[in-house]
């Protein structure tokens, strides 16, 4: 893709050195964060630009994962200083994770400056990054087709009003059931999810790991299971290749229908279960949309 091109789909997010630990094995430095894996899995449907900011430490070869995936990368910004560093550990039931070190470095400067030619995206993912970053990047666009908004327990606790603000200006929010019942107070999931709904956006999507995720209206609902995995190797970025795979679906389909949800739901769960299968993005970008379509395929066989 040239500068002057438009992508299909923004990805904003961080993008960061994963340092691992499971019962299996362990890694050092590994590409990671939320724009990383979404724009991987996005760029298997559409046209995706990447946003984020790295140090100078960040390796060309990591720089050729997102080129050789034909994610662009000028909206990548390089700044003096070290990339943003994510250590943690796995315990053998991977729900558990503990997290040694959160080095945000060059992340912690982040402000994210849209190029010219994705401003005009139709299709727009913003990553779990501050609220108030999140709405500098909208005000940066121009007016995106269909908008996707992921958060986390950080933001709701410490940026709720902000939160908020962009939480009204989406048209999808993505949260994990911890997170739903957190931001919305309610225990039941339906009803966090109704709750979300009164907030502003048209659609709640709400995450349950190894138990799939649904998908929620004002006046309908989608759900799907989880793909069957014997071996988890490392769910790190999981949740964010689930939102590239959903939004890449709906970009490859140029419209929001309820068919287009639903294969889009069945596409990120597919997607998401790849990367359960490596460390890192090495599994995603192993793969091609024809084998994610296959592996599709036979889930929906699965389904009643």
């Amino acid at each position: 893709m040239n500068k002057s091109t438009t992508p299909d789909i923004v990805v904003v997010g961080s993008v960061a050195f994963d340092s691992v630990k499971t019962s299996k094995a362990a890694h050092e430095k590994l590409l990671g964060g939320s724009a990383s894996y979404t724009s991987i899995a996005a760029a298997l449907f559409a046209r995706t630009g990447i946003v984020g900011v790295v140090g100078e430490d960040f390796p060309q070869a990591y720089m050729e994962v997102f080129l050789n995936a034909n994610v662009d990368t000028q909206g990548l910004q390089r700044e003096p200083g070290k990339t943003f560093h994510w250590s943690g550990v796995y315990e053998d039931d991977m729900n558990n994770r503990h997290t040694h070190c959160t080095d945000l470095n060059v992340f912690a400067d982040f402000n994210p400056v849209i190029p010219e030619a994705y401003r005009a995206s139709p299709f727009l993912c913003l990553g779990n990054i501050a609220p108030a970053l999140q709405a500098r990047v909208l005000d940066q666009m121009e007016k995106p087709r269909f908008t996707v908004l992921d958060t986390m327990d950080l933001w709701i606790n410490t940026a709720r009003e902000a939160l908020l603000g962009v939480i009204r200006r989406v048209d999808l929010l993505t949260v994990n059931e911890h997170e739903a019942r957190h931001l919305t107070g309610k225990g039941s999931l339906l009803k966090a999810a109704h709750k979300i709904l009164e907030m502003g956006p048209q659609y709640a999507l709400i995450k349950k790991g190894e138990h799939g995720a649904f998908l929620m209206s004002k006046d309908d609902i989608l759900i799907v299971p989880a793909w069957p995995l014997v071996d988890v190797l490392d769910p790190t970025g999981a949740g964010d290749t689930f939102a590239g795979g959903l939004i890449g679906t709906l970009a490859a389909h140029g419209k929001i229908t309820r068919e287009n949800l639903h294969d889009a739901l069945v596409n990120a769960t597919v997607a998401a279960a790849y990367t359960c299968e490596a460390f890192s993005v090495d599994r995603l970008r192993a793969i091609t949309r024809g084998d994610l379509e296959e592996r599709a395929r036979r889930f929906r066989n699965m389904l009643p």
